[in-house]
């Protein structure tokens, strides 16, 4: 994108592009822009200061919620996101982990979600997705060799964690890493799923009672009726 600051600083936001991994190493970002790594460092510096990414304890960076809040409130329903950003933010800080909100893309789109970081994630292969399925999609891809692809064993699935109030989903869209997610209710029913992804490994009892917690702390307005 030319040699201008503004060019460089896009061009690093533009290696998170959706579809790759949410979480780059420092070398992932100077390989995926061709900047010399000294010049990708200082510009990472400066969107962390600023917000639009977030340093995690492994070192690798991912998009920040104010980057999030600027480019991806349109999917979510009208304050909604706004409701959610103290949750999240409280979420992120417990666990160390990819704080997030998801919800159904408008439209449908296959089984896909949009979540405020800006991925489109399948929902049958995470935790957000089995909070807000309500039953099997019509197609299951296989995304790690972890991933449910029976219908009759997601089924079982999304009843349990309908009666559980919480999904939790382990390698099944990404190896190494692991979602939890709660439902996020609204005067008229579940609105979006809230939720985290942490790395394997991460003991979970303290990440799903943060996750609880955080769901349950985010109140939704009520929505006007539609014109």
């Amino acid at each position: 994108m030319g040699e201008s600051v503004a060019g460089r600083l896009f061009s690093v936001l533009d290696a998170f592009e959706s579809g790759g991994p949410p979480a780059l190493r420092l070398t992932d970002i100077a390989a995926r822009t061709g900047l010399p790594a000294p010049t990708a460092l200082r510009l990472v510096r400066e969107l962390v200061s600023w917000g639009g990414l977030e340093r995690g304890a492994d070192g690798r960076y991912r998009l920040g919620l104010r980057l999030r809040v600027l480019g991806a409130a349109a999917p979510c329903p009208r304050g909604l996101l706004d409701a959610a950003l103290p949750a999240l933010r409280a979420l992120a800080a417990r666990t160390g982990g990819h704080a997030d909100l998801a919800v159904v893309s408008d439209p449908p789109a296959g089984g896909v979600l949009c979540l405020v970081s800006g991925e489109r994630p399948p929902m049958h292969a995470t935790a957000y997705g089995k909070v807000l399925l309500a039953a099997p999609p019509a197609e299951l891809p296989r995304h790690t060799r972890h991933t449910v692809v029976s219908p009759g064993v997601l089924a079982g699935q999304l009843a349990r964690v309908r009666a559980a109030g919480l999904a939790v989903c382990a390698e099944e869209f990404r190896l190494g890493e692991v979602s939890v997610a709660a439902p996020v209710r609204g005067p008229v029913g579940t609105v979006g799923a809230l939720g985290v992804t942490v790395s394997i490994g991460v003991p979970l009892d303290r990440v799903v009672a943060a996750v609880r917690a955080a769901a349950a702390r985010v109140r939704p307005p009520e929505q006007p009726p539609s014109p």
